[in-house]
């Protein structure tokens, strides 16, 4: 699913967000990239999705090699790839339901299509019945559960969490955890990026640790991050 390979990103000789990074993740799993602010995960889930470029190396998307990516490319590249971040990223002035259907509607699909799906998304993440309220109705978990929502519309493969928890209480943090679970037993690939090791541990699934912008450990299933 994700093969990159020999990643750099260099802003300057005194800025170095990732250095020499090699990370192959395969279709299907869920894999922890935990590490404090300023280790580089926020830049790798910037390269993942093109907003950045990668100063060498190279990078790989299934069977697309986005290392070089067109402009005109990246929209089909971002339908791919449902993107979750820490702040939620809602449209104020628009409901639940019309956030979620925005995603379809920049895209072009039909609106009888998105009247079928939006209802479907919501109810994966136990929000049916709130889709006519605004996003200052919600609770912080609920806008979460918006955003996820929102990264299903175009039946990604593959889910990028950039601190999706991070603005969260301890049982909204569960609850947005267990449908990410659930979404990545439907057969969906999750890179979850976190510095909260209590949800590393309590995933118990690969975890990979990034320090200074190198991997410098790599967990396989069932182990605890100290």
């Amino acid at each position: 699913m994700i093969k990159i390979n020999g990643v750099s990103k260099i802003y300057s000789t005194t800025s170095v967000a990732l250095r020499d990074v090699n990370l192959d993740i395969k279709s299907g799993e869920f894999v922890s990239l935990i590490g404090q602010s300023g280790s580089g995960k926020t830049t790798l889930a910037k390269l993942l999705i093109a907003e950045e470029r990668p100063t060498k190396g190279q990078i790989q998307i299934g069977d697309w090699d986005i290392t070089g990516i067109g402009s005109d490319e990246i929209p089909f590249l971002r339908r791919q790839i449902g993107v979750i971040f820490q702040d939620f990223k809602l449209l104020p002035k628009k409901t639940v339901s019309e956030n979620v259907a925005f995603a379809l509607e920049v895209a072009g699909e039909v609106s009888r299509r998105i009247k079928q799906v939006v209802p479907e998304l919501l109810e994966i993440v136990n929000l049916s019945g709130r889709g006519n309220r605004y996003p200052y109705q919600l609770s912080g978990g609920e806008q979460q559960r918006v955003a996820i929502a929102r990264s299903l519309a175009h039946r990604p493969k593959l889910i990028v969490a950039d601190e999706p928890t991070g603005n969260l209480d301890t049982i909204n943090t569960e609850e947005v955890m267990q449908i990410l679970k659930k979404i990545n037993e439907f057969g969906t690939t999750i890179l979850l990026m976190t510095h909260n090791r209590d949800v590393v541990n309590r995933l118990r699934r690969r975890v990979i640790t990034l320090q200074n912008g190198e991997i410098i450990m790599d967990q396989s299933e069932g182990k605890y991050v100290l």
